[in-house]
């Protein structure tokens, strides 16, 4: 799983006064300008601007989704985060669009006022950020020019498979984040151990995913991020769905709290040509089926 390919590049645009969703990047490039790890882009999930930081630019991932959208046939140019490049894009990203620089031309100038909005900086990318030893770092580093620039309002998001919440140098950052608005949107595609083998193909058990998701549950309530698809032209099993919901029942009811589940699908090419997208009514009927095992509030996005 790449939780990178979450964050997406939307923007509602048209001509003759005819609004449609249209990809602001057809190919969802995390580069900006010679930037090396920060990138802006339009996210619906966030409802407006978001400020991604690649903490993976080796293109490295302790799992490998099926549905994943990093493009692994081209080698990584940058092996390694260095945290003063880093930060030195950062500050000059967020100067952009605290002056308004961004929107100028494009292709941010497309984008209409209403998402033009700062809403988070998210640690996202071409892998599982938290792999990355630099992470602690980054979200110094991010939570300090929070402060520099005055963006109360401005959260810090970690978009991660979960696998990797416990180690300590990751409850850190996540106490850190705390402190600075921070919010954990959390992957779990699977209510069973086979269908996450099969989907995720992950190096950790679903076990371990879900206890990693309750612990941090358990301190602040996070968001479920949850990608539904077609494999083979086949959709979700049924029982799939329900045991996926029956996971999210069992977190609650265990302490832990979920502020949003994000039910969606394929929106770019994936890594297997097996996998297609959900309609809007399928996303519909997933969600449904959840909320009638866990009380839990649901977005849904399609593709």
């Amino acid at each position: 799983m790449n939780p990178g390919e979450d964050q997406e590049n939307t923007v509602n645009r048209g001509q003759g006064g005819a609004a449609e969703p249209e990809p602001l990047f057809g190919d969802h490039p995390r580069s900006w300008h010679e930037n090396r790890y920060v990138y802006p882009v339009i996210s619906r999930r966030s409802g407006g601007l978001s400020v991604g930081v690649n903490l993976n630019p080796d293109k490295v991932c302790n799992f490998d989704c099926v549905y994943c959208q990093v493009d692994r046939s081209l080698p990584a140019a940058v092996r390694k985060v260095d945290c003063g490049l880093l930060r030195q894009e950062l500050e000059r990203t967020i100067g952009a669009v605290v002056s308004g620089e961004l929107f100028v031309g494009p292709p941010f100038g497309r984008v209409p006022a209403d998402l033009r909005q700062f809403k988070d900086i998210a640690f996202s990318g071409d892998g599982e950020p938290t792999a990355c030893p630099q992470f602690l770092d980054a979200v110094r580093i991010a939570a300090d020019l929070r402060r520099k620039y005055g963006l109360d309002q401005v959260k810090l998001v970690l978009i991660t498979d979960a696998a990797y919440l416990t180690r300590p140098m990751v409850r850190e950052a996540l106490a850190l984040m705390d402190a600075n608005n921070g919010e954990i949107w959390a992957k779990l595609d699977a209510g069973t151990e086979n269908y996450f083998r099969s989907i995720n193909r992950p190096n950790v058990s679903l076990q371990v995913v879900l206890d990693n998701i309750l612990d941090a549950a358990r301190v602040r309530p996070i968001v479920i991020q949850s990608l539904w698809m077609k494999v083979h032209d086949s959709p979700p099993p049924e029982e799939e769905v329900e045991a996926f919901a029956r996971r999210l029942a069992w977190v609650l009811a265990n302490g832990g709290q979920i502020r949003l589940v994000q039910i969606y699908t394929i929106a770019r090419r994936p890594a297997e040509p097996f996998v297609t997208p959900l309609n809007a009514p399928a996303l519909q009927a997933i969600a449904e089926g959840v909320t009638a095992i866990a009380s839990v509030p649901i977005s849904t996005y399609g593709g």
